[in-house]
């Protein structure tokens, strides 16, 4: 399912490109962006991992620096039968945490620095937990490659925003100055990057809450952590790039009312509830 998700998202984000490319310069524009899709597609499946941990400024940590999180993320992995992964420190204050990756053999779990502070040892596990269940249940391919074509795609329509504001691009006559066409790129170019970031299926949390949750041994330390987080989520910014919101453990602009509307996360309060209704587990 994921890697027919993996598929689809590279086939949309070439037809953004395709279809832009006519607008800015007729067929030969849709030939460019054609050719400057299948390398973004190629760049995006091998780099995904570093360029969500690029967008994010995360560093990498020893495990000197953040003994706790080694420890912890050692346990689970070993428990998970997974390899340990990199961890990297994302600089805010925002509490929060991602995995990204390729795969197992390649994946990278991101903490804040603000998580660090907000969250006792056991929230913190639960959390990892459920970091560690986005790797075993592998979707961190996907959901990575969605940030980076996401974000391809939000520039292309800054792009499109300083081109017009300085008169357009060339190639007026093949389009028929369709100016129009233009601004409707323009507007319509963050939907689609929103819409590639919803097509990552919801469900992937609710499955990386229960995969989480086994790991730990009790629903109950990431169901109380995700209650934290939500809290934080709507008072403490997080200048992360939106096209990162879906690779979090909860959604970093919860505060914002139009981030709310187009959620990359379901209802904070839904998986809690789900979380407590679980059986404890041994």
């Amino acid at each position: 399912m994921n890697s027919a998700k993996t598929w689809f998202l590279m086939g949309l984000l070439t037809v953004i490109l395709v279809l832009i490319g006519r607008f800015i310069g007729g067929s030969t524009g849709m030939l460019v962006f054609l050719l400057i899709g299948i390398v973004m597609n190629l760049f995006s499946y091998w780099t995904s991992g570093s360029m969500a941990i690029m967008m994010t400024r995360s560093r990498p940590v020893s495990e000197a620096e953040l003994p706790e999180v080694y420890a912890i993320v050692r346990r689970l992995s070993q428990r998970a039968d997974l390899p340990m992964p990199e961890i990297y420190l994302t600089p805010t204050q925002q509490p929060n945490a991602f995995a990204t990756g390729r795969n197992a053999a390649h994946a990278r779990v991101a903490v804040t620095e603000g998580i660090l502070q907000a969250l006792p040892a056991r929230e913190l596990e639960g959390v990892l937990a459920h970091e560690l269940g986005h790797v075993r249940n592998h979707d961190i391919l996907i959901s990575s490659m969605a940030a980076t074509l996401a974000g391809v795609i939000t520039s292309i329509a800054n792009m499109l925003q300083w081109g017009l504001l300085f008169g357009g691009f060339g190639g007026r006559d093949e389009r028929n100055g369709n100016a129009a066409a233009e601004i409707a790129m323009m507007i319509l170019a963050p939907i689609a990057a929103m819409m590639v970031q919803m097509a990552i299926s919801r469900s992937r949390e609710f499955k990386a809450d229960a995969t989480g949750a086994k790991l730990v041994g009790d629903p109950t330390p990431l169901a109380d952590a995700l209650e934290r987080l939500e809290y934080y989520s709507g008072r403490v910014p997080n200048p992360v790039n939106p096209a990162m919101s879906h690779m979090f453990i909860v959604n970093p602009f919860r505060g914002e009312s139009l981030a709310r509307l187009f959620s990359t996360h379901p209802a904070t309060e839904e998986r809690v509830r789900r979380l407590r209704n679980m059986r404890v587990l041994g």
